[in-house]
């Protein structure tokens, strides 16, 4: 049954709007689904930690310009003298970090639509040149620590990564839920394997009219598990069928979601392969930037 795929452009709209969390948490809340995680939430997650193995899901930051990469990473050094022959170095480090090529967790003042930002704040009143007065990245300084779930898209359809001609649907990641045995439950975060290394080593490049991903019924297969967190290296589809202005991005301002962008997904994947299971302990810390509409980061599954 196309429980999720089969959905209008009406009917998905009328869902971002029934199902939104604005005051679940309270009206000046900023911190979203990731209240879902409670501390019995995060022990449960810490005892999933059982081989002691580690993966980072952090892409290197990259510091030469490609199509992917318009705004590359600065990253320059300063060596300091001290006496009898000591020094040392520092460096600098700049970056837009939102984009297509560099991890980060977007914060939920990140992005809105004709309603509002995430609570229905006004952004014209809440995102100032000094940065975000509601929503924003200090809302997670405690970190995000909480059970994770892998859906291996690829491994799924016996292919090396997903295609814009086939965007991933609710339908298929339930499906791929239910076969790998790892259901996702409230508070979870949820990463979706789509296989970005293997599509842009096979020539092809990502563009904001065409690009592979995250069909826009998956908003509502998140909202329904009460996901708190969404990883994925691959992001919203395009083109769209439908006229929404963030066909997946949405979950942020509708129901509080995290979003963790970028995320390289190809070795844990392998790790889950070979584990012989798709559940782990995951740990994402953000900076504490105030009014920081996200932050880079290193998030690390533990099995």
């Amino acid at each position: 049954m196309a429980e999720y795929s089969a959905q209008s452009e009406q009917q998905l709209r009328a869902s971002r709007v029934e199902g939104r969390n604005w005051g679940r948490w309270g009206a000046d809340d900023g911190a979203g689904a990731i209240n879902l995680i409670t501390p019995e939430k995060r022990l449960a997650a810490l005892a999933l930690a059982r081989s002691g193995r580690t993966v980072s899901l952090s892409r290197p930051y990259p510091k030469v310009p490609g199509p992917n990469n318009p705004t590359p990473a600065q990253h320059f050094m300063r060596t300091i003298e001290r006496p009898n022959g000591g020094g040392g170095v520092v460096d600098y480090y700049g970056f837009v970090y939102h984009g297509q090529s560099m991890t980060h967790i977007d914060a939920l003042c990140h992005v809105w639509d004709a309603d509002g930002m995430w609570n229905g704040r006004d952004p014209a009143v809440e995102i100032t040149a000094d940065g975000a007065r509601f929503a924003d990245i200090t809302n997670w300084s405690g970190g995000i620590v909480t059970r994770g779930v892998l859906l291996d898209v690829p491994r799924s359809r016996g292919t090396q990564y997903v295609t814009p001609d086939r965007p991933v649907h609710g339908d298929e990641l339930a499906a791929i839920a239910e076969a790998q045995g790892s259901p996702l439950t409230a508070g979870d975060a949820l990463l979706v394997y789509s296989g970005y290394e293997a599509y842009l080593e096979d020539g092809n490049t990502l563009s904001a009219s065409e690009r592979p991903g995250l069909h826009a019924s998956c908003a509502q297969f998140i909202r329904d598990r009460d996901v708190a967190l969404l990883g994925w290296d691959l992001m919203d589809a395009y083109p769209t069928e439908h006229a929404l202005p963030w066909p997946v991005h949405g979950v942020l301002y509708s129901y509080g979601v995290a979003l963790l962008d970028n995320a390289f997904l190809r070795s844990l994947a392998d790790a889950c392969a070979e584990e012989g299971r798709h559940e782990f302990a995951l740990l994402v810390l953000p900076l504490r930037v105030e009014g920081g509409t996200g932050s880079p980061v290193n998030p690390v599954a533990v099995f």
